[in-house]
Parts: structure tokens; sequence; C-alpha cells
């Protein structure tokens, strides 16, 4: 707990505190949880372009925006301005927020408040121009499934498409469309390693606090496991999950009481498969959760419940056993009129346990929704409840669903998977 407690009260002194490139629209102080809220469901990854449903969002200024919201009204707090193209993925840690751009730069902002008003102030834009002339990055796959020999500079020359933040070591990952992961030391504010990782775009990527290991997932349908080398800047491939057959748009790392992990990615095919860490390095294939018609394009764990949205316009809540690892559907949130892109969760009461989902989707709205997970009681068959072995507890969600599936959206894409 201390190393974490010195590494976020040392991450806003890697950046000088008079430096301003430009300054965002003031407004009212946030909390440290609607701060994450921010950040995590306005552009948290770019729409995939291997999609047949991709639409490019218009070139406007709201593009270039990031909004803030109170998280539980609803209240619109403010935005950040930003001059250098459409949001394109985003993370956040403690007062700081990563935005990558259209430019294919990382922006650095400060997001702290003092006395009582909010301003946030970007501090540091990624690469710097001293990375062009010494820096050389390497290959790490085999040179039959590189597209082309162009050579690779610390500046991502596609989108980038999604970021973690390492926060033991201060190290940011970005993974983009070029098919290239970099890792960016921010105590040196440069890029200390890129390599490429994958045969196609790379989608999404977490990192396991606790290990280090980075996985990231691709449209090659595969899932890789990478680590830093003790001692260097250099990251080694670790391990590939090549369960998938289609492009995997989503990641999700879970963390049960015992510090063991699972792995969750949602694919093309509308599948969630999981992979259970037995001893360090080692995973199995736990199994495939089914239940959406179309892409798995967001995935988040919350305690042993995970929540998937897709390109179906739904969101659905599983829970994981904590004995056996199977999984149930408790519930399906419809709501939406597009694809579920962006989704987050934070938990109310843990007696009851309630928790909120945010979600955000292409059809340009963002909701949130309370989910409380209720104690039912359920009549064994042929038997009367006596209040003693007669009965049995089980959990069940509570929602209030409207569905609003848009025809228009799966007679398109049904169009689309005809054409193939």
């Amino acid at each position: 707990m201390d190393r974490q407690l010195s590494h976020k009260k040392s991450l806003s002194c890697f950046f000088d505190e008079d430096f301003t490139e430009d300054q965002s629209p003031s407004f009212q102080h946030l909390s440290k949880h609607n701060q994450n809220f921010l950040a995590r469901l306005h552009g948290t990854h770019f729409y995939p372009d291997t999609s047949p449903m991709m639409s490019q969002s218009p070139e406007s200024s709201c593009s270039r925006r990031v909004y803030a919201w109170q998280s539980l009204d609803c209240h619109a707090k403010g935005y950040i301005q930003s001059s250098s193209g459409e949001v394109r993925a985003m993370q956040v840690y403690d007062d700081m927020l990563f935005t990558a751009h259209k430019d294919h730069k990382i922006r650095i902002w400060n997001m702290r408040t003092c006395s009582g008003s909010f301003r946030a102030r970007k501090v540091l834009t990624l690469p710097c121009a001293s990375h062009f002339k010494s820096f050389i990055c390497r290959s790490v796959v085999p040179h039959h499934r590189l597209t082309a020999n162009k050579p690779i500079t610390p500046q991502h020359r596609d989108i980038i498409s999604c970021m973690a933040f390492y926060y033991v070591e201060s190290i940011l990952y970005t993974g983009s469309f070029d098919k290239t992961i970099k890792a960016w030391k921010l105590s040196v504010k440069k890029c200390i390693d890129s390599f490429v990782a994958h045969g196609d775009h790379i989608n999404d990527m977490v990192v396991n606090q606790q290990s280090g290991y980075l996985f990231t997932c691709s449209s090659d349908g595969t899932v890789k496991m990478w680590l830093r080398v003790y001692g260097e800047h250099s990251h080694v491939l670790i391990k590939v999950f090549s369960f998938h057959t289609y492009p995997i748009y989503a990641l999700a790392l879970g963390v049960s009481p015992s510090q063991r992990s699972f792995l969750y990615s949602g694919s093309s095919d509308g599948c969630i498969n999981f992979w259970v860490q037995e001893i360090s390095t080692h995973y199995n294939h736990g199994g495939v959760l089914e239940g959406h018609q179309f892409a798995v394009l967001c995935l988040v764990t919350l305690d042993n419940l995970v929540i998937s949205g897709s390109e179906d316009s739904t969101i659905r809540i599983w829970r994981r056993e904590k004995v056996r690892f199977t999984h149930e559907c408790l519930a399906v949130l419809e709501g939406h009129r597009g694809p579920v892109r962006c989704l987050a969760a934070s938990l109310q009461d843990e007696l009851v346990t309630s928790f909120l989902v945010y979600s955000a989707s292409l059809d340009q709205t963002f909701k949130v929704w309370r989910v409380k997970l209720l104690r039912e009681v359920k009549k064994s068959p042929g038997r009367h409840s006596n209040g003693d072995d007669d009965t049995e507890d089980t959990n069940s969600a509570g929602c209030e669903p409207s569905p609003v599936l848009s025809p228009s959206w799966v007679k398109k894409k049904l169009q689309c998977r005809s054409l193939k």
C-alpha cells in the first residue's frame, strides 16, 4: 500500500507545474469517482474500422471535447477542449488524464482541483521532438506477418486505439492500428520501447498491476501476454492465446480474493472467452460466454461480475461462481439504439450488492443503470416451504429494461453478413 501511495504522490511531479500548452474551460469541482467516470466513458477506445458497421465520427468541435458529468444525477460539469483533432482513446489515473488524438500523439492533463474550482491543464505532449533522432523500433513477430517494411518512429503511424497505465512503474502503454505497442516512461517523458506486437489492428489492452503482465488483443484473432525484461526497457512475448478465430475487440482482467486472475476477451462473433490463471504465467481456457448476437465491443469486471457491451446494443451482466468458475447471465440491459462502445461500473452498497453501470453508445448517448442483486426464495417442485431446507436462496439482478433495439441497425448488420 505504501508503494502505491508513493507512486500516486510522485506522478504529478513528473511534469513541470508551470508548463501550459493550452487550457480547458474551467468547471466545478469533480470528485475522484467522477473523474474516473469522465475518462472511462468518452472515447475509451476508438471503434475498429474493420467492422462493417463502422462509421467515422464527424470532424467537429464536439469530437475534440472530453465531457465531465456528475456521476449520479448526470449533471454536466464541463469539458476539456483540444485543438489536436478527435479524441480516440483515454486513460485516467489519480489526478492525471491521458488522451490520444487524431494526430497520433498523446496529451497528458492535470486534473487537480484548487479552492473548490476545477480546471484541466495540459502538461505534456508525447512524443517529444528529440525522440525521432535516435530511437529504433524492433520487431518481435515473424517478418512474413508484416505487411510493409516501412521504418517505424516513436510516434504511432495510425490510430492509437487503446491505453493501459502500469502505475507501479509509471509506464503508459499505447496500442495502435499500426500493429505496434509503445511503452512511455513518464519519469523521463519519452518512449522507452516500441515493437510490432500483432499481425493486425490492436484493439484493446489491460495490465496486471500486481505482476506487470500486459495483455493485448487484435483483429488477427489472438490475445498476447507480454512482460518487461527485468532491469531493462524491452518487452518479451510470454504467451499467445489463440482460441479465437474472429477479430477480438475487448479485454478485461478480474482478480479473485485469492489473487487468481481471470482474463476475458470479447470477439466479433458475439462470444466472450475466458482464461483462469493457475500458476504464474500458466492460464487455462475456462470456457465461453454466449448470448450476444453481434460483436462484443467492451468489457469490465467488478468483483465476481463481468459486464459486456455489444454491437447488438445490449449490455449483459454475468456472475462468476467462486468455486467452479462457471458463469450465468443475470440480466440483459436494453435501452441503447446503437452499439454499446464503452462501459464502467462502480459498487454502491456491498451489503445489498448494489452497483452502477455506465454505458456509452454510438447512438451518441450515455446511460446510467442502477442494478441490485436481490435475494429470492425459490420453492422446490412438489414441496412446501417450511422455512428450513425447503427453500434455496439465489441471486438475481433487478433492473428496468426498455427494449428499443433499432430495427434499421439490425437490418444493416444482417445485410453486411450476407455480402461476406
